[in-house]
Protein backbone atom coordinates (compact mmCIF):
# COMPACT_ATOMS: atom_id res chain seq x y z
CA UNK A 1 0.00 0.00 0.00
CA UNK A 2 1.17 3.43 -1.30
CA UNK A 3 2.29 6.08 1.85
CA UNK A 4 4.25 9.09 2.01
CA UNK A 5 6.70 9.58 5.12
CA UNK A 6 4.53 12.75 6.16
CA UNK A 7 1.80 10.76 6.48
CA UNK A 8 3.45 7.80 8.32
CA UNK A 9 4.23 10.11 11.00
CA UNK A 10 0.76 12.07 11.28
CA UNK A 11 -0.69 8.02 11.49
CA UNK A 12 1.87 6.74 14.17
CA UNK A 13 2.05 10.20 16.14
CA UNK A 14 5.89 10.12 15.10
CA UNK A 15 8.52 13.03 14.27
CA UNK A 16 9.62 13.26 10.50
CA UNK A 17 13.48 13.86 10.61
CA UNK A 18 15.52 14.69 7.44
CA UNK A 19 14.61 14.24 3.77
CA UNK A 20 11.48 15.46 1.99
CA UNK A 21 8.33 13.97 4.04
CA UNK A 22 6.90 12.95 0.46
CA UNK A 23 8.47 10.28 -0.77
CA UNK A 24 6.48 7.92 -1.19
CA UNK A 25 7.01 4.05 -0.15
CA UNK A 26 4.91 0.97 -1.37
CA UNK A 27 4.75 -0.95 1.61
CA UNK A 28 6.84 -1.89 4.96
CA UNK A 29 9.30 -4.11 5.46
CA UNK A 30 11.77 -5.11 8.90
CA UNK A 31 14.85 -7.00 8.02
CA UNK A 32 17.09 -5.63 5.39
CA UNK A 33 18.19 -9.22 3.95
CA UNK A 34 15.02 -9.05 1.81
CA UNK A 35 14.01 -6.02 1.40
CA UNK A 36 13.13 -4.18 -1.86
CA UNK A 37 13.42 -1.07 -3.51
CA UNK A 38 10.07 0.99 -2.66
CA UNK A 39 9.55 -0.27 0.89
CA UNK A 40 9.96 1.66 3.81
CA UNK A 41 11.97 0.04 6.54
CA UNK A 42 10.78 -0.34 10.14
CA UNK A 43 13.85 -1.00 12.69
CA UNK A 44 12.66 -3.69 15.10
CA UNK A 45 14.90 -4.20 18.38
CA UNK A 46 15.57 -8.22 18.39
CA UNK A 47 17.93 -10.70 17.75
CA UNK A 48 19.21 -7.62 15.18
CA UNK A 49 18.73 -4.35 16.08
CA UNK A 50 17.44 -2.73 12.87
CA UNK A 51 18.78 0.69 13.63
CA UNK A 52 22.37 -0.91 13.22
CA UNK A 53 21.64 -1.69 9.55
CA UNK A 54 19.64 1.83 8.55
CA UNK A 55 22.82 2.27 5.65
CA UNK A 56 21.87 -1.34 4.60
CA UNK A 57 18.26 0.05 4.07
CA UNK A 58 19.15 3.38 2.21
CA UNK A 59 21.61 1.74 0.08
CA UNK A 60 18.38 -1.40 -0.87
CA UNK A 61 16.77 1.51 -1.95
CA UNK A 62 14.02 2.50 1.56
CA UNK A 63 12.23 5.64 0.83
CA UNK A 64 12.29 6.00 4.54
CA UNK A 65 12.14 4.58 8.09
CA UNK A 66 11.14 3.92 11.16
CA UNK A 67 13.69 4.24 13.78
CA UNK A 68 13.44 5.16 17.83
CA UNK A 69 13.72 8.79 18.95
CA UNK A 70 17.10 9.97 18.44
CA UNK A 71 17.94 7.52 16.43
CA UNK A 72 17.57 8.97 12.79
CA UNK A 73 20.43 8.20 9.96
CA UNK A 74 21.60 10.97 8.56
CA UNK A 75 21.06 10.61 4.80
CA UNK A 76 17.70 8.76 5.07
CA UNK A 77 14.51 10.01 6.01
CA UNK A 78 13.35 9.01 9.03
CA UNK A 79 10.14 9.05 11.40
CA UNK A 80 11.01 8.95 14.94
CA UNK A 81 8.46 7.69 17.27
CA UNK A 82 9.04 5.95 21.20
CA UNK A 83 8.40 2.41 20.14
CA UNK A 84 8.54 1.01 16.85
CA UNK A 85 6.53 -1.78 17.14
CA UNK A 86 3.51 0.61 18.61
CA UNK A 87 4.50 2.14 15.07
CA UNK A 88 4.24 -0.35 12.83
CA UNK A 89 0.68 -2.07 14.41
CA UNK A 90 -0.69 1.48 14.36
CA UNK A 91 0.31 1.81 10.75
CA UNK A 92 -0.77 -1.61 10.26
CA UNK A 93 -4.61 -0.62 11.63
CA UNK A 94 -4.75 2.22 9.18
CA UNK A 95 -3.95 -0.10 6.56
CA UNK A 96 -6.41 -2.28 7.58
CA UNK A 97 -8.83 0.73 7.52
CA UNK A 98 -8.35 1.40 4.08
CA UNK A 99 -8.81 -2.45 2.76
CA UNK A 100 -12.19 -1.97 4.40
CA UNK A 101 -13.29 -0.62 1.15
CA UNK A 102 -11.83 -3.13 -1.45
CA UNK A 103 -11.67 -6.28 0.66
CA UNK A 104 -15.59 -5.81 2.69
CA UNK A 105 -15.84 -8.69 4.61
CA UNK A 106 -12.98 -11.08 3.10
CA UNK A 107 -10.93 -9.85 5.49
CA UNK A 108 -9.56 -13.40 7.35
CA UNK A 109 -7.83 -14.49 10.31
CA UNK A 110 -6.29 -18.19 10.97
CA UNK A 111 -5.48 -19.62 14.50
CA UNK A 112 -4.22 -23.00 15.11
CA UNK A 113 -1.46 -25.63 16.70
CA UNK A 114 -1.05 -26.71 13.38
CA UNK A 115 -1.76 -25.83 9.71
CA UNK A 116 -2.33 -22.24 9.85
CA UNK A 117 0.09 -21.83 7.04
CA UNK A 118 -0.82 -24.44 4.89
CA UNK A 119 -4.73 -23.35 5.25
CA UNK A 120 -3.83 -20.29 4.35
CA UNK A 121 -2.05 -21.37 1.08
CA UNK A 122 -5.45 -23.23 0.28
CA UNK A 123 -8.04 -20.76 1.26
CA UNK A 124 -5.43 -18.03 -0.97
CA UNK A 125 -6.22 -20.04 -4.05
CA UNK A 126 -9.65 -20.27 -3.65
CA UNK A 127 -10.26 -17.00 -2.93
CA UNK A 128 -8.11 -15.68 -6.09
CA UNK A 129 -10.27 -18.51 -8.08
CA UNK A 130 -13.22 -15.73 -7.26
CA UNK A 131 -11.42 -12.35 -6.43
CA UNK A 132 -7.81 -12.07 -8.58
CA UNK A 133 -5.25 -10.36 -6.48
CA UNK A 134 -6.59 -11.42 -3.27
CA UNK A 135 -3.33 -11.30 -0.75
CA UNK A 136 -2.20 -14.30 1.68
CA UNK A 137 0.36 -13.71 4.10
CA UNK A 138 3.58 -15.01 3.06
CA UNK A 139 5.75 -17.33 4.69
CA UNK A 140 4.68 -17.89 8.36
CA UNK A 141 4.11 -13.94 9.32
CA UNK A 142 1.90 -14.63 12.15
CA UNK A 143 3.02 -12.42 14.88
CA UNK A 144 3.57 -8.73 16.03
CA UNK A 145 5.37 -7.67 13.13
CA UNK A 146 4.27 -10.20 10.52
CA UNK A 147 0.66 -9.35 10.64
CA UNK A 148 0.45 -5.45 10.24
CA UNK A 149 3.51 -5.87 7.67
CA UNK A 150 1.04 -7.97 5.87
CA UNK A 151 -1.80 -5.58 6.14
CA UNK A 152 0.58 -2.42 4.96
CA UNK A 153 2.07 -4.21 2.07
CA UNK A 154 -0.95 -4.95 0.50
CA UNK A 155 -2.56 -3.21 -3.04
CA UNK A 156 -4.85 -0.77 -1.84
CA UNK A 157 -7.61 -2.81 -4.67
CA UNK A 158 -6.66 -6.08 -2.47
CA UNK A 159 -10.18 -7.79 -2.72
CA UNK A 160 -9.41 -10.16 -0.50
CA UNK A 161 -6.54 -10.70 2.28
CA UNK A 162 -5.42 -14.11 4.48
CA UNK A 163 -3.53 -13.58 7.51
CA UNK A 164 -2.29 -15.64 9.81
CA UNK A 165 -2.51 -14.86 13.66
CA UNK A 166 0.42 -17.10 16.13
CA UNK A 167 0.88 -17.33 19.37
CA UNK A 168 2.83 -18.18 22.33
CA UNK A 169 0.92 -16.93 25.14
CA UNK A 170 -2.72 -15.35 26.58
CA UNK A 171 -3.83 -12.10 24.53
CA UNK A 172 -1.56 -12.56 22.03
CA UNK A 173 -4.27 -13.00 19.11
CA UNK A 174 -6.81 -10.43 20.73
CA UNK A 175 -3.73 -8.27 20.35
CA UNK A 176 -3.29 -8.97 16.36
CA UNK A 177 -7.17 -8.94 16.04
CA UNK A 178 -7.15 -5.57 16.82
CA UNK A 179 -5.32 -4.84 14.20
CA UNK A 180 -6.54 -7.21 11.45
CA UNK A 181 -10.19 -7.11 12.75
CA UNK A 182 -10.66 -9.75 10.82
CA UNK A 183 -14.24 -10.38 9.93
CA UNK A 184 -14.09 -14.24 9.03
CA UNK A 185 -12.21 -16.31 12.08
CA UNK A 186 -10.76 -19.95 10.81
CA UNK A 187 -9.31 -22.13 13.96
CA UNK A 188 -7.48 -25.12 12.42
CA UNK A 189 -7.13 -27.09 15.90
CA UNK A 190 -5.76 -27.46 19.43
CA UNK A 191 -2.75 -29.05 20.04
CA UNK A 192 -0.09 -28.98 22.67
CA UNK A 193 1.73 -26.57 20.76
CA UNK A 194 3.34 -23.80 23.18
CA UNK A 195 1.03 -25.72 25.87
CA UNK A 196 4.35 -25.15 28.42
CA UNK A 197 3.42 -21.25 28.30
CA UNK A 198 -0.06 -21.65 28.74
CA UNK A 199 -0.73 -23.87 31.70
CA UNK A 200 -1.76 -27.16 28.70
CA UNK A 201 -4.47 -27.82 26.47
CA UNK A 202 -7.00 -25.64 28.00
CA UNK A 203 -4.51 -22.87 28.27
CA UNK A 204 -4.15 -23.13 24.28
CA UNK A 205 -8.13 -23.20 23.67
CA UNK A 206 -8.21 -20.34 25.66
CA UNK A 207 -5.54 -18.38 23.66
CA UNK A 208 -7.23 -19.53 20.34
CA UNK A 209 -10.62 -18.82 21.76
CA UNK A 210 -9.37 -15.18 21.45
CA UNK A 211 -10.44 -14.99 17.70
CA UNK A 212 -13.89 -16.40 17.98
CA UNK A 213 -14.94 -13.49 20.45
CA UNK A 214 -13.01 -10.78 18.42
CA UNK A 215 -14.85 -11.33 15.48
CA UNK A 216 -18.13 -9.02 14.89
CA UNK A 217 -21.69 -9.26 14.77
CA UNK A 218 -21.59 -9.58 11.13
CA UNK A 219 -18.07 -11.87 11.00
CA UNK A 220 -18.38 -15.43 10.67
CA UNK A 221 -16.48 -18.36 12.49
CA UNK A 222 -15.44 -21.39 10.91
CA UNK A 223 -14.54 -24.07 12.57
CA UNK A 224 -13.43 -27.63 13.19
CA UNK A 225 -16.10 -29.78 14.13
CA UNK A 226 -13.91 -33.14 14.70
CA UNK A 227 -12.05 -30.98 17.87
CA UNK A 228 -14.61 -30.44 21.03
CA UNK A 229 -12.30 -27.74 21.39
CA UNK A 230 -12.62 -25.85 18.56
CA UNK A 231 -16.07 -26.38 17.67
CA UNK A 232 -16.84 -25.79 21.54
CA UNK A 233 -15.93 -21.87 20.45
CA UNK A 234 -18.99 -21.59 18.98
CA UNK A 235 -20.73 -20.45 22.02
CA UNK A 236 -18.03 -18.29 22.89
CA UNK A 237 -18.52 -15.83 19.67
CA UNK A 238 -21.01 -13.43 18.32
CA UNK A 239 -20.27 -14.03 14.88
CA UNK A 240 -22.28 -16.70 12.90
CA UNK A 241 -20.58 -19.97 12.65
CA UNK A 242 -19.75 -22.25 10.26
CA UNK A 243 -18.29 -25.80 11.10
CA UNK A 244 -16.17 -28.21 8.54
CA UNK A 245 -15.00 -31.28 8.95
CA UNK A 246 -15.49 -35.16 8.77
CA UNK A 247 -18.08 -35.02 11.31
CA UNK A 248 -21.50 -35.62 10.27
CA UNK A 249 -22.77 -33.12 11.92
CA UNK A 250 -19.99 -30.43 10.07
CA UNK A 251 -21.37 -28.12 7.59
CA UNK A 252 -18.99 -28.26 5.23
CA UNK A 253 -18.18 -32.10 5.19
CA UNK A 254 -15.25 -34.20 3.56
CA UNK A 255 -14.55 -37.61 2.41
CA UNK A 256 -11.62 -38.81 1.09
CA UNK A 257 -12.15 -41.10 -2.21
CA UNK A 258 -8.74 -42.15 -3.04
CA UNK A 259 -4.84 -40.79 -2.24
CA UNK A 260 -2.11 -40.61 -5.13
CA UNK A 261 1.50 -42.23 -5.46
CA UNK A 262 3.06 -38.98 -3.17
CA UNK A 263 0.49 -39.11 -0.41
CA UNK A 264 -1.92 -36.41 -1.76
CA UNK A 265 -5.31 -37.01 -1.45
CA UNK A 266 -8.99 -36.74 -3.45
CA UNK A 267 -11.89 -35.88 -1.52
CA UNK A 268 -15.80 -35.19 -2.04
CA UNK A 269 -16.89 -32.21 -0.29
CA UNK A 270 -20.38 -31.75 0.38
CA UNK A 271 -22.37 -28.75 1.80
CA UNK A 272 -26.36 -28.38 1.65
CA UNK A 273 -27.20 -31.04 -0.10
CA UNK A 274 -24.36 -30.53 -2.70
CA UNK A 275 -21.45 -32.20 -3.45
CA UNK A 276 -18.00 -31.92 -5.72
CA UNK A 277 -14.87 -33.53 -5.48
CA UNK A 278 -11.48 -32.02 -6.60
CA UNK A 279 -7.64 -32.89 -5.33
CA UNK A 280 -5.49 -31.29 -2.08
CA UNK A 281 -2.36 -30.85 -3.73
CA UNK A 282 -0.45 -30.90 -0.23
CA UNK A 283 0.95 -34.43 1.12
CA UNK A 284 -0.95 -35.80 3.61
CA UNK A 285 -4.95 -36.69 4.95
CA UNK A 286 -5.02 -33.87 7.33
CA UNK A 287 -4.70 -31.37 5.10
CA UNK A 288 -8.01 -32.66 3.35
CA UNK A 289 -9.02 -30.79 6.66
CA UNK A 290 -7.50 -27.71 6.24
CA UNK A 291 -9.04 -27.63 2.37
CA UNK A 292 -12.17 -28.41 3.95
CA UNK A 293 -11.66 -24.64 6.09
CA UNK A 294 -10.63 -23.13 2.99
CA UNK A 295 -13.84 -24.28 1.26
CA UNK A 296 -15.73 -22.62 3.71
CA UNK A 297 -13.85 -19.25 3.15
CA UNK A 298 -15.13 -19.92 -0.23
CA UNK A 299 -18.66 -20.48 0.40
CA UNK A 300 -19.25 -17.61 3.17
CA UNK A 301 -17.40 -15.79 0.50
CA UNK A 302 -20.02 -15.98 -2.37
CA UNK A 303 -18.61 -19.08 -3.94
CA UNK A 304 -20.00 -21.72 -5.64
CA UNK A 305 -19.14 -24.95 -4.01
CA UNK A 306 -18.01 -26.57 -7.04
CA UNK A 307 -15.55 -23.45 -7.89
CA UNK A 308 -13.94 -23.37 -4.52
CA UNK A 309 -13.54 -26.96 -4.38
CA UNK A 310 -11.63 -27.14 -8.38
CA UNK A 311 -9.54 -24.26 -7.02
CA UNK A 312 -7.69 -26.36 -4.42
CA UNK A 313 -5.31 -27.75 -7.10
CA UNK A 314 -4.29 -24.47 -7.18
CA UNK A 315 -2.36 -24.54 -3.83
CA UNK A 316 1.05 -24.05 -3.90
CA UNK A 317 2.86 -25.84 -0.36
CA UNK A 318 5.47 -23.93 1.55
CA UNK A 319 9.17 -24.84 2.37
CA UNK A 320 9.67 -27.11 5.11
CA UNK A 321 5.87 -28.22 5.61
CA UNK A 322 5.34 -31.23 3.79
CA UNK A 323 6.81 -31.71 0.75
CA UNK A 324 8.56 -34.59 -1.04
CA UNK A 325 11.96 -34.55 -2.60
CA UNK A 326 14.45 -36.70 -3.96
CA UNK A 327 18.26 -37.62 -4.24
CA UNK A 328 19.70 -40.63 -4.73
CA UNK A 329 18.32 -43.56 -3.07
CA UNK A 330 16.28 -41.68 -0.42
CA UNK A 331 13.45 -39.62 -0.82
CA UNK A 332 12.49 -37.14 1.68
CA UNK A 333 9.39 -35.40 3.33
CA UNK A 334 10.61 -32.50 4.63
CA UNK A 335 8.00 -31.39 7.09
CA UNK A 336 10.85 -29.55 9.24
CA UNK A 337 9.43 -26.50 10.03
CA UNK A 338 7.97 -27.29 13.67
CA UNK A 339 6.46 -29.58 15.37
CA UNK A 340 4.04 -30.77 18.15
CA UNK A 341 2.40 -34.04 18.83
CA UNK A 342 -0.66 -33.19 16.30
CA UNK A 343 1.30 -32.38 13.64
CA UNK A 344 4.10 -35.08 14.35
CA UNK A 345 1.40 -37.66 14.39
CA UNK A 346 -0.15 -36.53 11.18
CA UNK A 347 3.17 -36.24 9.18
CA UNK A 348 3.87 -40.05 10.59
CA UNK A 349 0.78 -41.19 8.73
CA UNK A 350 1.75 -39.54 5.67
CA UNK A 351 5.28 -41.42 5.59
CA UNK A 352 3.60 -44.56 6.62
CA UNK A 353 0.69 -43.83 3.54
CA UNK A 354 3.09 -42.82 0.74
CA UNK A 355 6.45 -44.38 1.56
CA UNK A 356 8.65 -46.21 0.30
CA UNK A 357 11.82 -48.58 1.02
CA UNK A 358 12.79 -48.62 4.74
CA UNK A 359 11.11 -45.76 6.81
CA UNK A 360 12.87 -43.51 9.30
CA UNK A 361 12.04 -40.67 11.38
CA UNK A 362 14.56 -37.84 12.18
CA UNK A 363 12.85 -36.00 15.02
CA UNK A 364 14.20 -33.03 16.66
CA UNK A 365 12.78 -31.59 20.58
CA UNK A 366 9.01 -30.58 20.65
CA UNK A 367 9.72 -27.31 21.94
CA UNK A 368 7.51 -25.25 24.41
CA UNK A 369 4.88 -28.09 25.20
CA UNK A 370 3.27 -29.46 28.40
CA UNK A 371 4.09 -32.91 30.13
CA UNK A 372 7.26 -32.91 27.48
CA UNK A 373 8.82 -36.42 28.59
CA UNK A 374 5.22 -38.19 27.74
CA UNK A 375 4.33 -36.49 24.40
CA UNK A 376 7.36 -37.26 23.00
CA UNK A 377 7.54 -40.84 24.06
CA UNK A 378 4.25 -41.43 22.69
CA UNK A 379 5.43 -39.75 19.35
CA UNK A 380 7.92 -42.26 19.09
CA UNK A 381 5.35 -45.26 19.89
CA UNK A 382 3.05 -44.05 16.86
CA UNK A 383 6.52 -44.38 14.66
CA UNK A 384 7.21 -47.72 16.01
CA UNK A 385 3.68 -49.08 15.68
CA UNK A 386 3.79 -47.45 12.30
CA UNK A 387 6.94 -49.56 11.25
CA UNK A 388 8.85 -46.42 11.43
CA UNK A 389 12.76 -46.37 12.90
CA UNK A 390 12.98 -42.67 15.06
CA UNK A 391 16.57 -41.33 14.39
CA UNK A 392 16.55 -38.26 17.20
CA UNK A 393 18.67 -35.38 16.62
CA UNK A 394 20.37 -34.02 19.48
CA UNK A 395 18.13 -35.01 21.60
CA UNK A 396 17.37 -37.87 24.05
CA UNK A 397 13.48 -37.27 24.80
CA UNK A 398 12.34 -39.94 22.07
CA UNK A 399 14.39 -42.62 23.92
CA UNK A 400 16.67 -43.18 21.91
CA UNK A 401 19.90 -42.30 21.55
CA UNK A 402 20.62 -39.09 20.79
CA UNK A 403 22.60 -38.32 17.21
CA UNK A 404 24.63 -36.04 15.51
CA UNK A 405 23.79 -34.56 12.54
CA UNK A 406 26.65 -37.10 10.52
CA UNK A 407 25.61 -39.92 11.75
CA UNK A 408 22.28 -39.35 10.91
CA UNK A 409 23.01 -38.31 7.16
CA UNK A 410 25.69 -41.56 7.83
CA UNK A 411 22.98 -44.17 8.73
CA UNK A 412 20.29 -43.04 6.18
CA UNK A 413 22.98 -43.10 3.24
CA UNK A 414 24.36 -47.29 4.38
CA UNK A 415 20.06 -47.69 4.12
CA UNK A 416 19.53 -48.55 0.59
CA UNK A 417 16.25 -47.42 -0.97
CA UNK A 418 14.49 -45.68 1.93
CA UNK A 419 12.01 -42.61 2.84
CA UNK A 420 12.79 -40.08 5.25
CA UNK A 421 10.57 -38.01 7.16
CA UNK A 422 12.37 -34.78 8.85
CA UNK A 423 10.47 -33.16 11.40
CA UNK A 424 11.39 -30.79 14.48
CA UNK A 425 10.78 -27.34 16.23
CA UNK A 426 11.91 -24.24 14.91
CA UNK A 427 14.71 -24.27 17.79
CA UNK A 428 15.87 -27.76 16.37
CA UNK A 429 16.67 -26.55 13.13
CA UNK A 430 16.00 -29.60 11.84
CA UNK A 431 16.62 -27.99 7.72
CA UNK A 432 19.88 -28.89 8.57
CA UNK A 433 19.12 -32.45 8.37
CA UNK A 434 17.04 -31.60 5.16
CA UNK A 435 20.29 -29.74 3.87
CA UNK A 436 23.05 -32.33 4.72
CA UNK A 437 21.09 -35.02 2.93
CA UNK A 438 20.46 -33.45 -0.21
CA UNK A 439 24.21 -32.46 -0.12
CA UNK A 440 23.41 -28.60 -0.30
Amino acid sequence: MRIDAASAARIVSGTLVGGDGGVVADGIWFDTRSLTAGRAFVAIRAERDGHDHLGDALAAGAPFALVERGRAHPHLPCVEVDDTLAALAALGGHCRDRLSRSCGNRIVGITGSAGKTSTKQLIGAVLSAGFPGAVAATASLNNDIGVPVTLVCAPETTPAIVVELGMRGLGEITRLCAIARPMIGVVTNVGDAHSARVGGRDGVARAKTELAQSLPADGTAILNADDPRVSAMGGATRAAVVTYGSAVSAGVRFAIESRDTIGRATARFTHEGSSATGLVPLVGDHMVANAAAAVAVGLVCGLKLGDAVGALATAEGVGGRGSWSTTGQVRILDDSYNANSGSMSAALSALAGSGTGKLFAVFGEMAEIDESERAHRAVAERATGLGVTVLAHATTLYGVPAMSLEEIVAVIRAAGPCSVLVKGSRSARTERVVAALMGS
